[in-house]
């Protein structure tokens, strides 16, 4: 089921963070069982064949820990596959990337560090995006959201130790839902996964088939990686990779690119 897709963002991240290693990174399961490239997953459970790709408005910015990358259940990876413009940095305390901030810098975009607002002194939050109305959409900068992509006590440190961004606005949101992510424990059930998170974000940017896909995606991902766990069978046929399918379909319609 393998097909090739050029390396995204967080997949030429990774390349990086494992250059700089001095041992290999071995995923759980040790070294038995060949992963996919493209999607991590072992071989016979392989999703590279039902990849979306949405184009989307919004932006999407991944500061990331420095083992999200090479982690087989980070959901950074379905984000770059899913969105065309996501960038992906990983984050220190003592220095900072200057392409990230040349990113932050960038007129065309609106930047919102995502972090909840219960953390943040009150005059930088907001709950909506600056120039949503439609009127405005042609002319206005594209909101650009930027995701710490670790577990929560590195998010919080990245959140305090990063004075680059200490100017930006921060999007709080209010998810009503639960997380549905089942790959890694949480203490709190509210606590969304980062693919979540940013589908929230894309549906506030009005980028609403990328956030349903993003869902889908991140629904069809969880399914293949437990199973893939539990050395159980696929099936192909289910209603999480039918709404996929149906999801990449009118992806494919609306902007004219061929899903391969």
């Amino acid at each position: 089921m393998t097909k090739t897709h050029l390396p995204h963002a967080v997949s030429r991240l990774r390349t990086v963070r494992l250059e700089k290693s001095t041992r290999p990174f071995l995923a759980r399961g040790g070294p038995h069982g060949e992963r996919c490239g493209g999607c991590r997953l072992i071989l016979s459970h392989c999703l590279c064949a039902l990849r979306p790709v949405v184009p989307t408005r919004a932006g999407v910015c991944l500061l990331m820990a420095e083992h999200e990358t090479l982690k087989p259940s980070n959901t950074g990876w379905l984000i770059a596959d899913v969105v065309p413009d996501t960038m992906a940095f990983g984050w220190a305390r003592t220095e900072v990337d200057p392409a990230l901030l040349a990113v932050l810098a960038d007129p065309q975009w609106q930047p919102y560090v995502v972090f909840p607002g219960e953390f943040v002194a009150p005059e930088r939050v907001v709950t909506e995006l600056l120039q949503v109305q439609e009127e405005d959409r042609a002319g206005s900068k594209r909101p650009l959201f930027i995701l710490l992509d670790a577990t929560w006590p590195e998010a919080r440190k990245i959140f305090k130790k990063s004075p680059y961004l200490a100017h930006l606005p921060v999007l709080s949101l209010m998810p009503e839902q639960l997380s549905r992510y089942r790959l890694r424990r949480s203490k709190r059930e509210e606590n969304l996964c980062t693919s979540e998170v940013t589908a929230l974000c894309l549906q506030l940017a009005g980028d609403t088939l990328a956030a349903q896909t993003l869902e889908a995606y991140l629904d069809v991902f969880t399914e293949h990686y437990l199973r893939a766990k539990l050395q159980q069978k696929l099936n192909w046929d289910d209603a999480l990779h039918q709404r996929l399918r149906d999801l990449r379909l009118l992806a494919s319609a609306s902007s004219g690119i061929k899903q391969t």
